[in-house]
């Protein structure tokens, strides 16, 4: 069964560039990242594992923890990562998961129960699905997924974008419109009546009957 928002996001053990990790118990009270990737040393993967490290910083400023996944075995992370410096120009000292017998890649339905149990001999056009983006709540549960194609590169710079307004709307009753930014106007939810509207959100402009936008919350 696929994997949708809201559902418990799979725990699993695995091994990675920085020692066994036990997923739930890694993310803790934290929000989390997992991206993957089809296949060590591939020319867009390089690159966006240089684009995360560049910006881990950032992740962390949202209490967000980011960590990578490649269908190959650790040891060639490990080997990998001075290509990703090289090109980024920045380090990556998050952890990259190795899952050279493809069962986190199935465990996320990234790639189909009969896929096989090894990494050996595949090429990335055979972990093609193996390139989607999960955003994980503190609580677990999935709240975003993003499926990119191996020749596009992933926009970090969105998943950061969509982490600021799942995290001010887990807070606040507000929605956020399209290509919204940080320091943007929003949408009040449904949720809330007029009258509620006129006591939290004074001066709130309704654009339609159902739409009614209002000053992002502090």
């Amino acid at each position: 069964m696929s994997l949708r928002i809201n559902d418990i996001a799979p725990d699993f053990t695995a091994e990675t560039t920085q020692g066994t990790i036990h997923f739930h118990d890694w993310i803790g009270e934290s929000w989390a990242v997992l991206f993957s990737h089809p296949k060590d040393f591939t020319p867009v993967c390089t690159t966006e594992l240089g684009a995360a490290a560049s910006l881990e910083a950032q992740f962390a400023q949202r209490g967000a923890k980011i960590i990578g996944l490649s269908v190959d075995p650790v040891s060639n992370h490990d080997k990998w990562a001075q290509d990703i410096l090289d090109v980024g120009g920045s380090a990556v000292t998050f952890p990259m998961i190795g899952d050279p017998e493809l069962k986190v890649a199935k465990l996320y339905d990234m790639l189909a129960a009969d896929a096989g149990e090894t990494s050996e001999g595949r090429t990335p056009a055979n972990n093609a699905p193996v390139r989607t983006v999960f955003v994980i709540g503190p609580d677990k549960r999935i709240k975003l997924t993003m499926a990119y194609p191996m020749t596009t590169g992933r926009n970090f710079d969105e998943i950061i974008r969509v982490l600021d307004s799942m995290q001010l709307t887990a807070k606040h009753k507000v929605a956020t419109p399209a290509n919204w930014k940080q320091g943007g106007d929003v949408i009040i939810t449904g949720a809330v009546t007029n009258e509620e509207a006129d006591k939290i959100f004074p001066g709130y402009k309704t654009v339609k009957p159902y739409l009614r936008t209002t000053k992002q919350p502090k």
